[in-house]
């Protein structure tokens, strides 16, 4: 990993201070934020600072209900590459959450 977070992801990750984020404790958070939310350059960024199977890891073991369909469907099928069924209403967040489990 190379570093500290740019300043343009604070829109992205509105929820927490930028400059006390770390880029390990908190990757979750940041990968799936930036999958759901980020433009081009955000991508960009997150490629360059997390390997690719990090990121794979990360989407498909630790999913966050972020995602609208279109988003969910472009990251795991084309920028991820994801060849197995995952359970679409733990990343969609116009999916009810099931409360039975």
């Amino acid at each position: 990993m190379v570093g500290k977070l740019p300043n343009n992801l604070q829109g992205i990750l509105w929820s927490q201070n930028i400059d006390k984020i770390d880029l390990e404790k908190n990757k979750r958070y940041i990968i799936n934020q930036i999958l759901a939310y980020g433009a081009w350059e955000n991508l960009e960024w997150l490629f360059k600072n997390y390997n690719k199977s990090t990121i794979k890891t990360v989407f498909e073991n630790e999913p966050e209900k972020d995602y609208t369909p279109q988003g969910y469907n472009f990251t795991k099928n084309f920028l991820l590459d994801v060849n197995k069924d995952l359970d679409i209403q733990k990343y969609v967040k116009t999916y009810p959450r099931n409360i039975r489990q």
